[in-house]
């Protein structure tokens, strides 16, 4: 329910479903873990990209669940980016919270998350998530 009432609408007002931009819901990908030389399978919620290059990977829970629980499953999916010479952004949310992340990978892989944003403040933050959304936008299109 997320994604169809908080994360689509987002995109749509940021400008992701809009040319040079694709995005793809529920893609799958396979992630090869060495130590264990194993495959995991997952799917991301949505995949926005340009060409080939990935841009931002957007992973929404229900509203009852932490956007920590998130981290880790978008962190294998930016992982999966086959430009990992490139950063990747990726947006967590559980339709009252929203988090940003970057992850580079270039020599150790490290990731960064954003303050939390919230709709549960008088100042409804919903308008800010959509800046910085249009912000990352303009910076690759």
């Amino acid at each position: 329910m997320v994604k169809m009432v908080v994360v689509e609408h987002l995109l749509d007002l940021a400008g992701f479903y809009q040319l040079p931009f694709d995005v793809k819901d529920e893609k799958s990908v396979d992630i090869y873990v060495p130590d264990e030389d194993a495959i995991v399978r997952g799917r991301l919620d949505f995949l926005v990209f340009k060409n080939q290059l990935w841009l931002a990977i957007i992973e929404s829970k229900n509203a009852g669940v932490s956007i920590r629980e998130a981290i880790p499953q978008t962190l294998a999916y930016m992982l999966a980016n086959p430009q990992a010479d490139r950063p990747i952004f990726g947006l967590l949310t559980n339709g009252d919270d929203f988090v940003f992340m970057k992850l580079t990978q270039q020599d150790i892989p490290k990731y960064a998350l954003s303050d939390k944003f919230t709709l549960l403040k008088r100042e409804n933050e919903l308008y800010r998530v959509l800046s910085i959304m249009k912000k990352l936008g303009q910076l690759f299109s």
